[in-house]
């Protein structure tokens, strides 16, 4: 049966969270919010905004939560003063979702697992990375701190609803291929302005052999790209997830999802279609994501430092991965090898299944769950001339630390590959 106004999956949550029953690319919106996010670098900013409105109450205790993630625990006497900020705010206002040194992760590692965002939710951070929840079908993005007081206080926020890319996937990965390189071939491929404003969608008989982690990964960096959203279908491996991650909630506490499906007819501004089977191991070079090589053409350059963590490749099946390739092997004596799980629980399994004794073993260092490294900020800054090897999402100038020190974003199998080799590196190399 045709449909009379079809959308997409974007389209369909935000139509949802206005109270409309259409919306098309370019209108303006004001949507409800299903949970406003911040962390201890951007949630001071909202926090001053906040007050200096003169507003009196967040919208719903529930529904703001602020992760301690960046600079904790405290680098700097900056640092602490602004986690206290927080600290502060969030006693104030009763804030039930606030986490800290000994229950904190990296923010979008730690709220799916919690279970605080589901499919059809409509959620916003001021993190750009916030795009992550869009492998739970969610529309889920990044925004300014002024936007997330406001979003604090009514709960509420506005929108251009954006135009839709639609990646449709085909097979399935090869050995030593992941989401992580699926998605720096995509970047590599349409450029960092190539989805800007835009919904990326990912459709197609592969979406099924992508695990959550890889959806996770693709995910978090649809920014790259200047999306506004990435956004995959429910299917089985979803609900799967949301069931284990609700169950963990109370009873009182658990949500129910709703699922919104793109409508055959649905218009896209591009559909391009991929065979997962084609993909090679990825790394983008200096100093953009969209700077991409295949391990192929590599060229063997030497390393200083690999980081394995951050919010784009900290998840368990990354630490498997990792852990698996450097098992009784050292890394190169030239090598610094930072290993980041990126919540507790995450680094609790590490410990449980041998993980931990192979990364020290194997002359790594593990830390706490922290963004640190991935913004220069602790845990790993890089000097001049220095380079690194990354699992993080963006190696812009001194992203990682000196204004002529160089970061080489991959993932986890190529980092613990270049770890050993002391060079970028794939199997066998």
């Amino acid at each position: 049966m045709k449909i009379d106004n079809p959308m997409t999956m974007t389209q369909k949550i935000l139509a949802a969270h206005c109270g409309q029953s259409f919306v098309k690319p370019g209108d303006l919106i004001m949507a409800n919010l299903d949970l406003v996010l911040g962390n201890d670098i951007t949630s001071p900013v909202a926090i001053n905004e906040f007050e200096k409105a003169g507003f009196k109450n967040i919208f719903d205790r529930q529904k703001v939560t602020m992760v301690m993630d960046h600079f904790t625990p405290n680098k700097d006497i900056k640092a602490a003063e602004q986690c206290r900020q927080c600290r502060t705010f969030a006693r104030q206002y009763d804030v039930e979702n606030f986490f800290d040194v000994g229950s904190m992760g990296i923010e979008h590692g730690l709220l799916p697992e919690k279970g605080l965002v589901i499919a059809g939710d409509c959620v916003i951070g001021a993190d750009s990375h916030t795009c992550t929840y869009g492998a739970l079908g969610a529309f889920s993005t990044g925004v300014g701190s002024t936007d997330m007081a406001a979003g604090m206080a009514s709960g509420k926020t506005w929108f251009k609803v954006p135009e839709a890319i639609r990646f449709e996937l085909k097979g399935k990965f090869s050995k030593h291929v992941s989401g992580k390189d699926l998605i720096l071939h995509i970047i590599g491929m349409i450029g960092v302005e190539g989805a800007l404003y835009k919904s990326m969608e990912f459709s197609g008989s592969g979406v099924k052999n992508l695990s959550m982690d890889d959806r996770f990964c693709i995910a978090n960096m649809a920014i790259e790209a200047g999306a506004k959203n990435g956004i995959f279908p429910v299917d089985g491996k979803t609900i799967a997830y949301m069931k284990k991650s609700q169950a963990a909630r109370g009873k009182a506490e658990r949500r129910i999802w709703k699922v919104y499906e793109a409508d055959k007819g649905a218009d896209y501004s591009q559909t391009i279609q991929i065979d997962l089977g084609s993909i090679r191991p990825t790394v983008a070079f200096p100093h953009l994501p969209d700077n991409t090589k295949t391990i192929d053409e590599c060229g063997g350059i030497s390393i200083d430092q690999v980081v394995i963590g951050s919010c784009t490749n900290g998840r368990l099946s990354d630490m498997r991965i990792a852990a698996k390739i450097l098992k009784g092997k050292k890394v190169h004596k030239n090598v610094r090898a930072i290993i980041i799980p990126a919540t507790q629980k995450i680094y609790k399994e590490c410990i449980k299944k041998g993980y931990v004794n192979i990364f020290i073993d194997s002359g790594c260092v593990v830390s706490t769950p922290t963004c640190g490294p991935c913004l220069g900020g602790h845990m790993g800054i890089l000097a001049e001339g220095e380079r690194s090897v990354a699992t993080t999402n963006r190696n812009f100038v001194g992203r990682m630390g000196h204004v002529k020190s160089e970061v080489y974003l991959a993932s986890p199998a190529i980092a613990a590959f270049s770890a050993l080799a002391g060079k970028i590196a794939g199997p066998g190399k």
